[in-house]
């Protein structure tokens, strides 16, 4: 289970969301307030969202960090093969192919132009709703660690986004374009929550990396999406996890809802990196987060007793 598909995604999902001829009533709002918004600073990335068929891979570009930072700087650092990959075959308009060539190529100009174009669709269309979205991922990393807790991973292959995923053991069955057969082959498979994917659940694979096991991306959204700000009894919880914590302790805990390594939740919080791994001991040792190794990194991630933590700002006893 990841904790997030990452920013660089979500914002890339947000401009596809933005196209969309459907009425997808959990984001009417969220849509007619952004629309009109988008001008000459996002233009860079959203003249490239193609006219038809698949999208720009920006998850295999910039990775799925939530710090969007850390998405930017993979972006400016991404080898020319991977661009000229990820861009080969896309539908784009006319108008707009010297542009995606340029970026395609590694000019150096251009994926400073992108980057900033990340940034800027990320201010308009992401940031003033992400209260809402990250609580909503939250909401769904603790359900479905209920039903790991309650019947393994059975129980959470059987209820995931049914009817659309069907588990047949050993074959789980999703929603794809055509008919394909994946075999993991040892590689597992990451269940991603997304917040502004225009699929009801989707199957991300690249047949040409077998080294990458495949996600199965799962709508966290059970309510429209918002602009809406923390109340004001969020603010209270928020000064009772502080005082049961410390100030940078709790914000520790919050930076893991969504998954950090130890130099991510150092970046974060504005320590060092043994400060950050001190805090991360700590929250580990009481079993509010889970500590495990990703490639060269340490990932952190937020228990169900660490969400609950979250959400009222205190224990309570059952």
């Amino acid at each position: 289970m990841a904790a997030t598909i990452g920013v660089a995604a979500e914002v890339y999902y947000s401009l596809e969301l933005l196209r969309e001829n459907r009425e997808l009533p959990h984001f009417r709002s969220w849509r007619s307030a952004v629309a009109g918004r988008m001008g000459a600073a996002t233009r860079p990335l959203t003249s490239l969202v193609p006219v038809r068929g698949p999208g720009l891979d920006l998850l295999a570009l910039m990775g799925d960090v939530p710090s969007l930072d850390h998405a930017v700087d993979n972006l400016l650092h991404a080898p020319v093969s991977r661009l000229r990959r990820e861009f080969e075959g896309l539908d784009f308009h006319l108008g707009h192919l010297p542009w995606a060539r340029r970026v395609s190529e590694g000019d150096r100009d251009a994926r400073r132009e992108l980057a900033e174009a990340v940034r800027a669709c990320h201010r308009l269309a992401v940031e003033p709703y992400w209260h809402r979205g990250r609580a909503e991922l939250i909401a769904l990393s603790a359900r479905c660690a209920n039903l790991m807790l309650e019947g393994g991973i059975d129980l959470l292959l059987r209820s995931v986004c049914a009817p659309l995923v069907r588990w047949r053991p050993p074959v789980l069955e999703a929603p794809y374009p055509r008919r394909v057969e994946v075999r993991l082959q040892g590689r597992g498979l990451i269940i991603t929550p997304t917040v502004f994917s225009k699929h009801p659940v989707s199957l991300l694979w690249d047949p040409l990396d077998t080294a990458q096991p495949p996600r199965l991306t799962v709508p966290a959204l059970r309510r429209p999406l918002t602009g809406t700000e923390p109340a004001e009894a969020d603010g209270a919880a928020v000064r009772n996890l502080e005082s049961l914590l410390g100030r940078t302790r709790a914000a520790a805990l919050h930076v893991t809802a969504e998954g950090c390594t130890t130099s991510e939740l150092a970046r974060r919080l504005n320590v060092t990196a043994a400060a950050a791994s001190q805090h991360a001991t700590v929250l580990r040792n009481t079993d509010l987060i889970t500590t495990s190794r990703r490639g060269g990194s340490v990932l952190h991630l937020i228990t169900p007793l660490g969400l609950a933590l979250l959400r009222t700002g205190a224990l309570t006893e059952p």
